[in-house]
């Protein structure tokens, strides 16, 4: 529930009778598992890293979907060295960022592991190789917002 539709931890802790502690423990025992078995596109077609991704969408031309999205967590802890870096340019909030990319019927093909929320969206893609992985493959249409503007064609 809170993965897909960010309903917070708290409002699960009440609705499962447990303390919200114990819901946080749950999902961030749930993100690598689920990060792990990747997506199934197909019967024995798993797809768990991006250059994957980006192979399977351009062996037949088929179009993506790249963005960034960001989930709000609590005020790392003071005297934390990192702890302004969470803070969100986009929504003034402490955040986590994660770039997800889809297919163009919305499917979740890739997830990348979160960043602090300071993170801006091109920069991620480049640390996560996007932009080689484009470049050296076959043609496909990949879609983005502003957030990607200067990556190259």
């Amino acid at each position: 529930m809170s993965l897909r539709h960010g309903t917070t931890h708290d409002v699960l802790a009440c609705w499962f009778g447990v303390d919200r502690s114990t819901i946080t423990r749950a999902i961030g025992e749930v993100r690598p598992l689920l990060a792990q078995r990747g997506c199934t596109v197909a019967p024995d077609v798993p797809l768990c890293t991006l250059a994957e991704v980006v192979e399977y969408l351009g062996a037949d031309g088929r179009t993506g979907i790249v963005d960034g999205t960001e989930i709000r967590v609590r005020r790392p802890a003071a005297g934390r060295k990192d702890r302004d870096k969470f803070v969100s340019g986009k929504t003034k909030q402490n955040a986590v960022k994660s770039m997800v990319l889809t297919d163009a019927e919305g499917r979740v093909l890739f997830c990348s592991p979160v960043r602090p929320g300071s993170c801006a969206d091109i920069t991620q893609a480049r640390q996560l190789g996007l932009p080689q992985l484009l470049s050296g493959g076959s043609f496909m249409e990949i879609l983005a917002d502003a957030g990607y503007q200067g990556m190259g064609a």
